[in-house]
């Protein structure tokens, strides 16, 4: 399931760089998270980079977009192949 960034957001900058695949860009007021690009992190990390960094906590589950791990699998693998 991709994340989602919610209106509690206070524009920190603090998860962007943190996302390994570049899902996060900034927005007006606050920044979201492109869902074709988020695999949660799996790939790469353990768990969320960006949930971890997050000093309010606004990053939640999106439940539009439901993905299984070897989905999520697929999808970092596939970006990854984009950038070669």
């Amino acid at each position: 399931m991709a994340l989602l960034i919610n209106e509690e957001c206070i524009a920190c900058d603090a998860c962007r760089d943190e996302c390994p695949t570049t899902a996060i860009e900034e927005g007006d007021p606050i920044y979201f998270i492109d869902p074709d690009r988020c695999t949660e992190c799996v790939g790469v990390y353990d768990e969320p980079s960006c949930i971890a960094v997050c000093p309010v906590e606004c990053i939640v589950p999106d439940k539009d977009n439901v993905e299984t791990i070897a989905e999520l699998q697929y999808k970092y693998k596939s970006i990854l192949a984009e950038e070669e």
